[in-house]
């Protein structure tokens, strides 16, 4: 009985300490990061016909899709929009490229204090104001969807320059080492290959190429400092294409790579269930245990997680 009672004195003393000096138990300081590596236009054809083995190994080191489907229309800002939304046209109301704060035609179902529809940066500062968030990129009206005061630092590159944000993200990440991140490190040079070469040429392939070796050099860089061992890396893009341009519903459009790799994440497990897009936004949430708005409509696909 006196056992029990000195357990309860001592259970009450540390609740007291956490209350007084501001302290979190320790499941709620274990540290979540993500780096969501995305580059634009990529189909499963170019990744598959590519030599781009650090994306290959990347997404099979986790849970991947070869079939994943994008959201209609098959354009860039309504897709990335999607995945960083949970959410698809529909919901989040961007169907075009144009789409701006004060420039749309379909409204948002729902909307935060500014006018935005809730992204995953907006829900974790909301739930999580702890968790650092970062967005680079080289495409200048991608960022127009997103509440920028969610955002811890950005970074835009003209002209197709992308390579210097790879350093970016690397020095983020090593200042937050000990923090909880979502990182979302863009770039748009493989879409306007596929815009200038056509899709499927040796001069799009070679634009992933290029790409993968930047990423090599990033994940290189990462280990070489012993940061990467607790960070879950998704490989994303928001469309595929065909001849010199995109914006159809051909299997070469609407199909993209998929994956997530990281702590918990099942390792080469090829996802077979139908799987879209919008559930990239569903699974980040998860990842971080962070409850998802009621307007979104993404979900995280069955066997991802261990």
């Amino acid at each position: 009985m006196i056992k029990v009672e000195i357990k309860k004195i001592v259970k009450l003393s540390l609740l007291y300490i956490v209350f007084c000096f501001g302290l979190q138990p320790a499941v709620a300081q274990k540290t979540k990061q993500l780096v969501l590596i995305s580059l634009d236009g990529v189909s499963v054809d170019g990744v598959e016909r590519a030599n781009a083995p650090v994306i290959d190994s990347l997404m099979k080191a986790g849970a991947f899709s070869l079939d994943t489907r994008v959201v209609m229309p098959s354009i860039t800002l309504p897709n990335w929009t999607s995945m960083l939304t949970g959410s698809g046209p529909e919901q989040h109301g961007v169907v075009d490229n144009g789409w701006k704060i004060d420039k749309y035609v379909l409204p948002p179902a729902e909307k935060d204090e500014d006018g935005y529809y809730p992204s995953v940066f907006s829900v974790l500062k909301k739930q999580m104001p702890h968790v650092r968030t970062a967005f680079y990129y080289n495409w200048g009206d991608l960022i127009n969807t997103y509440n920028k005061k969610y955002l811890d630092e950005t970074s835009f590159l003209e002209n197709d320059g992308y390579k210097e944000n790879y350093h970016k993200a690397f020095n983020f990440i090593k200042d937050n080492k000990k923090n909880s991140f979502l990182i979302f490190l863009y770039s748009g040079h493989t879409d306007n290959a596929g815009h200038k070469h056509q899709w499927k040429t040796d001069g799009y392939l070679k634009s992933i190429e290029e790409a993968d070796k930047v990423i090599g050099e990033f994940l290189g860089a990462l280990k070489k400092e012993g940061l990467d061992k607790n960070i879950h890396f998704m490989f994303l893009s928001d469309h595929g294409g065909i001849g010199y341009g995109h914006g159809g519903v051909t299997v070469d459009e609407m199909l993209v790579p998929w994956s997530i790799s990281g702590p918990r994440v099942r390792a080469g497990y090829k996802i077979e269930e139908p799987n879209n897009t919008i559930n990239t936004g569903a699974v980040i949430l998860k990842l971080f245990n962070a409850k998802a708005p009621r307007a979104w409509i993404g979900r995280v696909p069955q066997g991802v997680f261990k």
